[in-house]
C-alpha cells in the first residue's frame, strides 16, 4: 500500500519520470520504467570515492553498467531522491591539477579555462528561459556557467581547481578530451604535475659497531 502511495505521489508531485536521471533506494541511473510499486532503473558506475559502497560496482565513472535494477516506490519516504535532470539539465563538474610553487601558475589557469570553455555549456547558448525558470521556481541566485578556476593552498602543492557545467549525458568523454588537451598543454608549456614530496632536514648521529672476530 506504502509503494502504491508513492506511486501518485511521485507523479503528483513531479519527483520523476521515465527519462530521468536519478538516485534513489541506493541506487544511481536513468529511469526505464515507472510502475505502480516499483521502479526500474538502467543503473550507472559510481566515481571512485563511493566505490566501497553496497552494492560492489566495477563501473568507476557514470556510465551504465548493463544492470536493471528494480527500487521499491516506498523509497521516496524514507530517502531523499536525487533528480539530475528534471529541472536543469545540466551539472557542474570540477577538475582538480595540482602543481608545484614554482610553476606558472598564470599558464596553467589559461590552458585549464581554455579546455573548459571549448568543451563545457556554452552560457551563450543555454536559452535563458531556462535559467529563468529555475531562479523564479526555486530562488536560487543568479545562474551563472562561465567557467571559472579556484586556487587552494596545501603544504605540498598550489592546488587548481576547474568549475564547469556540462550537459549531463557524456560527461566522462568531456573529461576525457579535457584532460588530454590540459595534459598536451602543460608538456608543451614545460610544467609538470606535483606529486607529494619530503625535504630531510637532518639525520641523527648515525654509529657503526663491528661485532667482535670469533677466530680472535
Amino acid at each position: 500500500m506504502t509503494a502504491i502511495a508513492s506511486y501518485f505521489v511521485i507523479l503528483r508531485g513531479g519527483t520523476f519520470t521515465v527519462g530521468d536521471r536519478i538516485s534513489m533506494g541506493g541506487v544511481r541511473g536513468d529511469v526505464i520504467r515507472l510502475g505502480f510499486i516499483q521502479t526500474t532503473i538502467m543503473e550507472m558506475g559510481q566515481p571512485p570515492a563511493v566505490q566501497a559502497a553496497t552494492p560492489a560496482m566495477w563501473v568507476h565513472s557514470r556510465q551504465f553498467t548493463g544492470r536493471i535494477v528494480t527500487v521499491s516506490n516506498a523509497k521516496i519516504f524514507a530517502e531523499p531522491v536525487f533528480n539530475y535532470t528534471r529541472d536543469f539539465p545540466f551539472i557542474w563538474e570540477e577538475m582538480v591539477i595540482p602543481i608545484t610553487y614554482a610553476a606558472d601558475r598564470a599558464k596553467v589557469e589559461d590552458i585549464m579555462l581554455a579546455a573548459a570553455q571549448k568543451h563545457a555549456v556554452d552560457a551563450d547558448s543555454l536559452a535563458a528561459d531556462a535559467k529563468r525558470n529555475l531562479q523564479e521556481r526555486f530562488g536560487v541566485v543568479p545562474v551563472d556557467l562561465t567557467p571559472r578556476v579556484f586556487f587552494r593552498i596545501t603544504d605540498n602543492w598550489l592546488e587548481l581547481t576547474v568549475r564547469f557545467a556540462v550537459h549531463l549525458h557524456g560527461i566522462r568523454t568531456v573529461k576525457d578530451e579535457m584532460s588530454r588537451i590540459i595534459i598536451a598543454e602543460l608538456d608543451k608549456a614545460g610544467i609538470g604535475i606535483a606529486s607529494a614530496t619530503y625535504d630531510i632536514v637532518g639525520f641523527p648521529p648515525i654509529e657503526v659497531r663491528r661485532s667482535a672476530d670469533v677466530n680472535a
